[in-house]
This record gives structure tokens, C-alpha cells and sequence, in this order.
């Protein structure tokens, strides 16, 4: 259960996950935060019947506890990024004892809005909040799918995001855990304190009206059809999803 956390980077095993997403560019985080959580969480999965179920609870909860909380006080987007994804899977971890195909559709959404993010800051070449103020001035429309796309990740309704969450809390609700439920819900607000500020930093606000920002005015880049793929995906699936 600990080495398979630490490859995961759940927390308390976390530590080297934020600090090597920060030092990557933004194409190597991409792989670090989607393709390289595949066969821990293919491990975690398959070993599930046999793993700690107290332990991996209580390793879910504080994952998303932490990511919630240690990323409030973040600047750079890639860090907040990294605790986003250690608060996801704290939450494909306490559905994966109970539902492991639950968590792996999970996964896959998480991997989906966390593609069309990571593509759209590279994109925009966004490293920190303060660069993403400019970001409304170069690409409008870019700017405006990245802010339905992080309330997406945030789990906000009728946004892809809000489907594993609601189902994840509906057969925690079955399996007689309303009181985990509650908690790792709740904790869930955390995250959603920051996405609202990348949300605001990326949409509502404008940089001063000074020379050098108003030749970013319009600047033409290339929206790619990877992006347009993944960011329709992320805003419009939740009408898809079983009743």
C-alpha cells in the first residue's frame, strides 16, 4: 500500500510530485500528471481486494485534505496543477477498494480536463497566475473554454468534472460511508477555492492598459484541434452519464 501511494504521490508520500511537476515544462508535466499515473493506478486496481482498506481511507482523505489546502497559497500554475491532481486521486483511491471501474472512469476524466489544461497553458505559454492575467488579451476564446474547463475540474454541475464526483459520493452513500462522503466532499471546497482563482485570473482580469500590453492585443495563434477536441469533451459529457 506505501510503495504503491508513493508512486501515486498520495499524501503523506506526495512530496516529490509538486517539486518535479514545477521543474518539467509544461509538455513533461502533462505526461508526469496523465500517461505516468496509469500503472500505479492499474496496480492499485488489480491489488485492491487485498490492500488495507482502513489505511487506504485514511490516505485518501488526508490526498485530498492536502491538495485542497496546499494549494491555496500557490502562485505558479504547475504546482497548482500537482496538488489538483494529489486531491483527484485521493478520490480514485477511496472509490477503488469499493468500484474500481468507478475509478477508473475517474482517471480518465481527470486525465481528459487535465490534457485540455496543461495544452491550453502551453498554448498560452502560462507559467504563473500573474502571466495568465494577459491571457484574455492574446487568445479571448482560449481564455474563456480554459475557465469552463477548470470549473470543470473543480466538479461544478452541468460541467464533465461533476459526474465521477457525484457518482463516487452516490456509492460511497451505498456502501454505508455517509460520514466519508461528507468529509471528502467537503474537502473538495478547498480545490474549488483555487480553481475559481485560476477561473478569475484567466478570464475576469486585464492587464493595465500600457503600451507593451496592447501590442499582445489579438496576437494570432493557432488553436489546435487537440485542444478543441479535449475542451468540448471536458465541458460537454455530463448529459452522457447513466441516471
Amino acid at each position: 500500500t506505501t510503495a504503491i501511494s508513493m508512486k501515486l504521490g498520495l499524501a503523506p508520500f506526495h512530496f516529490w510530485f509538486p517539486e518535479v511537476l514545477q521543474g518539467s515544462p509544461l509538455t513533461t508535466g502533462l505526461l508526469l500528471a496523465t500517461a505516468m499515473k496509469f500503472p500505479p493506478i492499474t496496480l492499485l486496481l488489480l491489488t485492491s481486494p487485498s490492500l488495507n482498506y482502513t489505511l487506504l481511507t485514511i490516505l485518501a482523505i488526508t490526498s485530498a485534505a492536502l491538495g485542497g489546502w496546499a494549494g491555496l497559497n500557490q502562485t505558479q500554475t504547475r504546482k497548482i496543477l500537482a496538488f489538483s491532481s494529489i486531491s483527484h486521486l485521493g478520490w480514485m483511491t477511496i472509490i477503488a477498494i469499493y468500484h474500481p471501474k468507478l475509478a477508473l472512469i475517474t482517471f480518465y476524466l481527470y486525465c481528459m480536463m487535465t490534457t485540455a489544461i496543461f495544452l491550453t497553458l502551453n498554448t498560452t505559454k502560462t507559467l504563473k497566475l500573474s502571466s495568465m492575467m494577459t491571457a484574455w488579451t492574446k487568445i479571448p476564446s482560449l481564455s474563456a473554454t480554459l475557465m469552463l474547463t477548470l470549473l470543470s475540474l473543480a466538479g461544478l454541475p452541468p460541467l464533465t468534472g461533476f459526474l465521477p464526483k457525484w457518482l463516487i459520493i452516490q456509492e460511497l452513500t451505498k456502501q454505508e460511508m455517509t460520514s466519508t462522503a461528507t468529509i471528502i466532499a467537503l474537502l473538495s471546497l478547498l480545490g474549488l477555492f483555487f480553481y475559481l482563482r485560476l477561473a478569475y485570473c484567466a478570464t475576469i482580469t486585464l492587464p493595465p492598459n500600457s503600451i507593451n500590453y496592447m501590442k499582445q492585443w489579438q496576437t494570432t495563434k493557432s488553436v489546435t484541434i487537440l485542444i478543441t477536441t479535449f475542451t468540448t469533451l471536458t465541458i460537454l459529457l455530463l448529459p452522457l452519464s447513466p441516471m
